[in-house]
């Protein structure tokens, strides 16, 4: 289970390897993770934890394409190494093509058309909350639809 102590406890290995990216990948983590328990005023759960992973995940991987785009590939590269520290801590993904077939059954069962993207999209949140990434649900889910 993902929470603060395991943060913790893998940012003070990281101080003590002196492994400077992971320790500011942490940190950064950490506070993000304390200013949302500050402000629901409760613990997170893991769920939320896990949702705020994958936010920093998110905001990485695109700060990296707009670096890419603008011809700063070493700082593109410091935002995906951030990505695979910040992965570990995420659930294993479903493999595309089992993610598909379950795209494809979800379809049928509920005769899904291009008009019911929003709807389809909403379903197959729900159930695939924690082992599939939104975004690559999206595009499964557009290329389905047509």
């Amino acid at each position: 289970m993902l929470n603060l102590q395991q943060i913790e406890s893998d940012l003070t290995s990281a101080m003590k390897a002196k492994a400077q990216l992971v320790v500011d990948v942490l940190r950064g983590l950490k506070t993000r993770m304390q200013n949302e328990k500050i402000s629901k005023m409760a613990d997170l759960s893991e769920s939320d934890t896990i949702a705020l992973v994958r936010s920093e995940v998110k905001k990485r991987k695109e700060a990296a394409e707009t670096y890419q785009q603008g011809g700063r590939q070493e700082l593109a590269d410091k935002e995906l190494s951030e990505v695979l520290i910040l992965e570990k801590y995420l659930p294993a993904q479903m493999p595309a093509t089992q993610l598909s077939a379950l795209i494809e059954k979800t379809i049928a069962e509920n005769n899904f058309s291009a008009k019911d993207f929003g709807a389809a999209m909403g379903v197959l949140k729900s159930k695939l909350a924690q082992l599939a990434d939104g975004a690559v649900i999206a595009k499964l889910l557009k290329e389905k639809l047509k």
